[in-house]
């Protein structure tokens, strides 16, 4: 990547981290303490602000014919209806913010410990000797990311990173995001290459204007890919 990107923006799920850490340690790990845990932080800031949210989100899923399970004046409710939508696999903001709240209680406490892959710290660390900035753009919520890549099975590897963007941004198969966030870098999005697991957000980085590779960490790879495809970073040189 000699005289490369100025920037590497990674997604997290499949392209950091096993999709698997994701799927069967942390989703779990909120999803059973969900309940509990709006009991107890009933009356925190930003669980008031996400459970708002939560609210909202909920009124729009009914206008639109969805049936969602009923929320009513119950932290049951709202657990069930957070449950709900981790079913749908639902990239929902509130849910993201209440998710990284709970496992931050869990990598505070021992519980949890990130995962990363074997090549993605000699990655940062090349890089940053590089001179190349490491960004995350993911699904999960900026809390989340810090907290996995802080509290990792490879150390802390917060110091390797310079920027963090959640959904917060926008999604991430609009365009539009990766434009906001090469303003948020004070860099052009040609001078910067985003990773990731799936097509369809690389598609919208490269509408941005971004440089784009493809992480495909297990399978097949692609016989075609307008992204370029890899197994890991170390590719990257």
């Amino acid at each position: 990547m000699t005289g490369g990107p100025a920037t590497v923006l990674l997604d997290v799920e499949g392209t950091t981290t096993p999709v698997d850490f994701v799927y069967r340690i942390l989703f779990p790990y909120a999803r059973e303490r969900m309940a509990a845990f709006l009991a107890a932080r009933r009356a925190d800031a930003a669980v008031v602000v996400a459970v708002k949210a939560l609210r909202e989100e909920h009124a729009r899923d009914v206008a639109a014919g969805r049936q969602p399970p009923p929320v009513d004046d119950t932290t049951g409710g709202e657990a069930e209806y957070a449950r709900w939508l981790m079913d749908q696999d639902r990239k929902a903001t509130p849910l993201k913010t209440l998710q990284g709240l709970i496992w931050e209680e869990g990598f505070l406490s021992g519980d949890l410990r990130g995962q990363v892959y074997d090549d993605v710290p000699q990655a940062f660390a090349r890089w940053q000797a590089e001179g190349r900035a490491v960004a995350i753009f993911s699904s999960g919520s900026v809390l989340a990311q810090r907290l996995l890549f802080a509290n990792s099975d490879h150390g802390d590897l917060s110091g390797f990173l310079s920027a963090y963007f959640d959904t917060t941004t926008g999604p991430k198969r609009e365009p539009e995001s990766y434009r906001s966030i090469a303003r948020a870098l004070s860099v052009g999005p040609d001078r910067v290459l985003f990773i990731s697991d799936v097509a369809e957000e690389l598609d919208a980085a490269r509408v941005a204007g971004m440089e784009t590779a493809l992480c495909v960490r297990d399978g097949a790879l692609p016989s075609e890919s307008a992204h370029g495809a890899i197994r890991s970073f170390d590719a990257l040189g």
